[in-house]
Formats: structure tokens, sequence, C-alpha cells
């Protein structure tokens, strides 16, 4: 399987309100655990995504690490009027182009459809990721040069 079909998955049973998956195959096993979101002022729920690798023809591989991602309804809790921006790809997130450069983004700075608010490393791949929405920027949810997940919440923006 690839990376993108296993985000699609994760995404699919997350929807679907399934809490556990299990697929294998002739060279590997993926096994699927979530832990469904609870309601709004709930405390915050994980979804945890082991992935174990079954014995290859040419020897064993090593585990996959452990997936962990913020549920985005507690997130979308804090204030019903803004908009979450989300990561569309698993990758690390950047706040600026290169080191030497000042930021996409800050605080306070009203966005339109189409600003670059970010850039994130997928695989030696630095991708723009581009506003969807028009408002002010109200909050950052992730750190600078950290990892993100798929569709784990990356900004609050306010779109009045």
């Amino acid at each position: 399987m690839t990376i993108n079909e296993i985000q699609d998955l994760i995404k699919f049973i997350a929807k679907a309100g399934v809490t556990e998956v299990e697929i294998e195959k002739k060279d590997f096993k993926i096994t699927i655990k979530s832990q469904m979101p609870k309601r709004k002022g709930e405390p915050e729920s994980v979804i945890q995504v082991p992935v174990a690798i079954a014995p290859h023809a040419a020897g064993v591989l090593p585990e996959a690490p452990v997936i962990q991602e913020v549920a985005p309804a507690v997130i979308e809790a804090e204030s019903d009027n803004y908009i979450t921006v989300k990561s569309p790809m698993i990758g690390t997130f950047y706040r600026r182009s290169a080191p030497d450069k000042d930021t996409f983004v800050e605080v306070g700075q009203s966005i339109k459809n189409g600003d670059v608010l970010c850039v994130i490393e997928a695989m030696k791949l630095f991708n723009e990721i581009e506003s969807e929405v028009t408002g002010k920027i109200v909050k950052f949810l992730v750190d600078d040069n950290s990892p993100v997940e798929y569709d784990q919440p990356l900004f609050l923006v306010d779109p009045s």
C-alpha cells in the first residue's frame, strides 16, 4: 500500500465510525484502531494507528512508527465562528520558505484565497499550502519546523 492509500483508509475509517480494521496481504499487515472523538466540550481524543509489517522475503522489515493525530473536532470547538485550515498531507510544517526569509503569514494578518500560508515538506518536496478562505489569521496551531499529519489543524482563520 502507498502512503496515500493508507491516508485515505484512515480518513474513511474516521468518517465511518469504525473502531478497528485489519488488512493482511502477502508482504504486509496493517491494523488500524481508532478511538472516536467525543462531543464538543468533552476531553480530547487520540487516533492511534499502529502499523506492523510482516516478515518480507528478503528479510525482516522494522515496524513502522505509531501515528497519533489530535481529533480536529476539539479545536473547532474553540470557536464556532473560526475556520480551521488543515494540513492536506503528512510532512514537516514551515512558516517560511527558507531560514533567512520572512514568514508567509503572521497572527492578525489578513489573507485571501490563493495566498501562500506555509510550506509542508514531504519526501524532499516543498509544497506551498495556499489559503482556500478569505479572512484574518487568529492563531497558529502548529509550531514552525514540526511534523504534521494529514488533516491536522494548522491555523484558525476569522472569516469576518
